[in-house]
This record gives structure tokens, sequence and C-alpha cells, in this order.
């Protein structure tokens, strides 16, 4: 195929976790007309799943259901059509992956060149790392890791396309590679393009959470949602200069415009002029998107420059041990029941954990859902005596024991504690499960040699390993403004549009104004001092934690990130939203006083 300067190549992504729906693939391999499909299946805690699964079987340890639900059905059209895969589902057991690939294309008589990216796993080199510390709190490396893996770039992808992969595998990579690599593939990128690195990998961002980009997830949910039953999941037709447009199939539901697009960007970020990635260190700030056709939407100003000369590396550890208990009280005063409950029931349980001598929980969360105890002081009164609520305990301890002594009290309460206990949500007694927490630091590239393997060839890659100097203070901090004038009071929703996710035991929340009028006014309102105060109740630290506040001029956005607001952040939280994916929804209701005179309609 010709590389000229208008070519186009369509890059679609059917998943945006290990989990997601198998309708996407499908959907897209017969509507999308793609040269490549993607598959994004790691979170940080999937891979501890996955060593617990090599743990047990030296095959296992991937995406099985990757292999046999997604390519093997798909075997003969992902060839008719010309279609090449790259997915990182290979986890923590690439090769293992590939075999199994093989194996099914074998078995179906379809000749399919398979390849790997192998060097991210550092777990048995993990005694050549005990120098590290951990990014946020500088603790050194635990001695009880069951996974350690590097987040590789998007080179080595390209490599093993350019070798003459027809499916690459990964194991841990950064997310947007997996759009990136076939594109550095396509065009020839350089390691020093990086205003096309730095658009490739917005377009990379744009499509790892699938349906996220096509209305899924979307603030203005009710505008989409008669198309949920028939999700489009997204496609991006990029240029050799880095212009792209996201779309989707047509005929599906969700919807592609410069909001739903916009929130995506936002999701998961940190400072947005300095996105940092293995191969570019991206400057989303100036970047715009325009309508250009029905759920067709144009991304460009996306701006890059040089990568630093370290791999983020993620790992994960056990930290004791958990048990969930959850079951329902109605009737009057139902959360006032349910505390009541739960905490007799913790406070029977720590006096015979006493009397054992195993020792207290070493964490205790109660949590009523119904009566908007996560808005902390900002839940409304009338939420407080709702009739009805799921009270979850959950509590902690290194000791299984005494989890399940704590799991044999819970049933007691149907009968000895409030009225109205009922609905117990657990096939039997609740078990007790490990708790994986997350530790993060960095390695230099230079020790973290790259291999790819492509059929039966093997191969080193080099990577750019230099570490370009990095500015040290973020460029993008907002400044606030005043508003002059008669002001009125509405909840933010009427004025913006906001997606939130986690990053580690941070969050972040993107916000988004709804007319360009409304970008001053919303800069002068909504401080950084304004979101810790309506946060106080979930930040370490209270009202002296941590806020900062960004702003995008180009896309009329900002991007608030809190630090330290998750509990510990995703599976070693204790939390109801361990991964702050509420905190949009909630901030939405925060009143803000905008020019009367602004308003629309």
């Amino acid at each position: 195929m010709p590389k000229t300067a208008d070519r186009q190549v369509r890059i679609g992504c059917a998943s945006a976790f290990w989990g997601d729906t198998n309708t996407a693939a499908t959907q897209l391999i017969e509507h999308g007309d793609l040269d490549y499909l993607i598959f994004d299946y790691l979170a940080e805690i999937t891979m501890s799943v996955m060593a617990a699964k090599r743990m047990r079987s030296a095959d296992d340890g991937y995406a099985t259901d990757f292999v046999e639900h997604v390519v093997a059905p798909h075997l003969a059209a992902l060839r008719t059509r010309g279609i090449k895969v790259v997915a990182n589902a290979g986890g923590v057991n690439p090769l293992a992956c590939k075999r199994a690939l093989e194996a099914v294309a074998d078995q179906a008589g379809v000749d399919l060149k398979v390849g790997v990216v192998l060097g991210d796993d550092l777990l048995p080199r993990k005694r050549e790392f005990t120098d590290v510390r951990e990014i946020d709190r500088g603790t050194p490396l635990p001695a009880n890791l069951v996974s350690m893996n590097a987040y590789l770039g998007a080179f080595p992808i390209a490599a093993a396309l350019a070798a003459g992969a027809d499916i690459v595998v990964t194991g841990r990579c950064v997310d947007s590679a997996l759009a990136l690599g076939p594109l550095i593939h396509e065009f020839g990128w350089g390691v020093d393009d990086y205003q096309q690195l730095a658009a490739g990998s917005l377009a990379g961002h744009l499509l790892e959470c699938g349906a996220q980009a096509t209305g899924g997830n979307f603030t203005d949910w009710q505008t989409v949602a008669s198309g949920y039953a028939n999700m489009g999941f997204p496609f991006a037709d990029v240029r050799a200069d880095g212009h792209f447009t996201i779309g989707k199939p047509d005929g599906t539901g969700g919807a592609v415009t410069p909001h739903t697009v916009l929130e995506q960007m936002l999701y998961e970020i940190g400072d947005p002029a300095a996105y940092r990635l293995p191969d570019v260190v991206c400057d989303f700030t100036q970047v715009r998107l325009r309508q250009v056709a029905a759920d067709r939407v144009a991304v460009d100003g996306a701006r890059g420059r040089a990568p630093g000369g370290s791999y983020k590396v993620s790992a994960t550890y056990p930290d004791g041990l958990r048990c969930v208990a959850l079951f329902m009280i109605g009737g009057e005063q139902a959360a006032r029941k349910g505390h009541a409950s739960a905490d007799a029931i913790v406070a029977k349980v720590r006096r015979q954990l006493a009397d054992a001598g195993w020792g207290d929980f070493s964490g205790v969360d109660v949590h009523c859902i119904g009566a908007e105890e996560s808005y902390g002081p900002h839940a409304r009164p009338a939420a407080a005596a709702t009739r009805e609520v799921v009270v979850k305990i959950v509590v902690q301890h290194a000791n299984a024991k005494a989890l399940k002594l704590f799991a044999r009290e819970i049933a007691q309460a149907a009968t000895g504690m409030a009225p109205g206990f009922t609905g117990y949500f657990s096939a039997g007694r609740p078990e007790p499960s490990m708790i994986p927490r997350l530790y993060s630091t960095m390695v230099p590239k230079a020790d973290v040699p790259i291999e790819i393997v492509v059929g039966a060839q093997r191969q080193a890659v080099t990577v750019d390993t230099q570490d370009h100097p990095q500015p040290s203070q973020p460029a993008s901090v907002a400044q606030a403004h005043h508003i002059d004038g008669p002001t009125t009071t509405v909840p933010l929703r009427r004025v913006a549009l906001a997606r939130s996710g986690d990053k580690g035991d941070h969050a972040n929340i993107g916000v988004i104004a709804r007319h360009a009028d409304y970008v001053a006014p919303l800069r002068a309102a909504l401080t950084a001092e304004v979101v810790r105060e309506g946060f106080a109740h979930v930040l370490a630290g209270g009202r002296d934690g941590r806020v900062e506040r960004y702003e995008l001029p180009g896309s009329q956005s900002f991007n608030f990130m809190l630090y330290h607001a998750l509990g510990g952040g995703g599976a070693g939280s204790l939390r109801t939203d361990p991964q702050g994916k509420a905190f949009a929804q909630m901030l939405l209701d925060l009143p803000v006083a905008m020019p009367t005179a602004l308003l629309k309609d």
C-alpha cells in the first residue's frame, strides 16, 4: 500500500478492559472497514489476577477469552478482510498466549503469524531493583511481589508488525501504544517525530476505553441511552501527519460528538501539558475537536516533546485479607438501623478477636448504599431518611480465621438486631479474599531489554533510552479570575459536563464548559479550593488535602487532580467507589455562580 500523505489508516478498539463485551469485535470486523483491530485488557489489578493464574499453571496468565472467544471465531474474517490485530492480552505470559493463538489457527487451517513483545515482566529480576522507591510514598520495593511490569512503548509493537506479524500480543505496555505501534509501522514515524507521536498517542488514548468515546459513561446519558443495547465502538482514521478523525460504524448506538470524545480525552490524565508516555511527552492543552459529519469528530492540536529515560513500573503484592458482607435493611430510618447493626457486628467480632489474641481489624468500612453517604456532608437531608439501604461492611485482617469469624456473625443480625434485615447478598457466608496492593516506581529504560518473537524468530529491539530533560514545573496550572455583574447560582451540570477516573490512589475530574462563554466564569467559580472543600471528606488530609487544577484552552476544559482521594485506590481500597468513577457526578451537583446574562436556555 503506498504511504502517501493523504492515505489514512483505520484502527478500531474492541475492548476497554478484561471482561468487555464480545459483541464489539464482531461489530468492528464486519462493519468497521478496519486496517487494525486493537484490544486493551490490562489494569493494574488484572496483572495480579493473571499472576495468580500463572502460579497455578505455567500455561495460564493471559486473557484466555481473547483466544477462545475473540480470535478463534473470527480467524477467517480477519484473514479475508486483511485486518491485523494488536492486543495486550499476553498479561504475564505472552508466550503462552502466542502458543494458544497458533494452536487455534492450526486447528482452523489458517496461516497466521503471531508476534509477541517481551521484556516488560521484571518479576524474575526483582532483586536487581532493590534500590527503587515508590513514586508517591518513597517506600522500598516489597519483598512479596506477585507481579512487576514495566509500561513499554509502541516501537516494539511496530517492530513486530515490520517482521510480518498478523497478530501482535504484548504484556504490559501503555494503553495508547496499542494504536501508536501500527501508526509508527504504517507511516514510518521515527523516535524524534514528536508531534506525530503525540497525535498517535492521543488517538490511542481516545480509543483505549472502547465505548467511552462513543457515548458510554457520557454526562448527558439520556441523549444516547436508546442506543445502549447496540453501542458503537470507536475507530480512528489517522493520516501520516497525525491528523485524525474519531468515528463508529454506521447504524450502531451511541454518539460521536466533540463532547463524548473530549470526555474520554480528559479521562484519567494528570497535567494535560505533560502526559508522560515512554515514546513522547504529550501536551493536550491546545487540542481542538470539530464535528465534521454525523458521528465523526476531527481532532488536532496535540503537541509532543522528548520523553524521559525511565519506564513507569507497576507492581502488585498481597497486603492482608478482606471480607465483604452485603445485606438490605428496609423501613423507617433504614440508614440509622443499618449503621447500628453494622457497628454492633464489628464491635462484637472485635471483642472475640481480642479474646482469641488475634488482634484488631486493620481496616473497617461501613457504607449504607442508598443514603448518599459517598457525598459526605453534602448528602441531601432526604437521603438520610430513605426507607431502604444496602449495608456494606468490609473488614481487613491478616488472619483468615478472624475474617471467617466475622462472616459467621453477620446472619445473627437478622434476629438479634434492628428490624427489616433481609436480602443477604451472598451464596452462603462471605469468604476472605486477598487484597492486592499497587506499588508504582520508575526504572531506567536502559535496564529493560526488549525482544520480539515473531513466528519462530526472536530478535532484540532497540529503543531510545536517552534521558531527555523534562520541565520541573507544570506549565498549565490555571489561574482564578473574578466575575463581574449579577450572578445566578445553578448546578454545575447546567453549564458543564464532567468525567472522572483513577490514577492509583489519585482521582481526576475533567470538566468541560458547555459553551465558550462559560469558560471565564467557571475559571472564577470552580477553583481548586472549591473542589478541595467539596471532596474534603475523601481526601487524605481533609481540608488540607491536595487538589490541583489545570486548564486546556483549546478544548474549553479543565482537569482537577485529587491526590490520595481513593483510600489506597483500586483493589487495595475498602471504599465502595475505590476508583472515583462517581466523583464527576458528585461534582456536577455543585452550585456555581454564573453571570445571569450569559446563561443559555
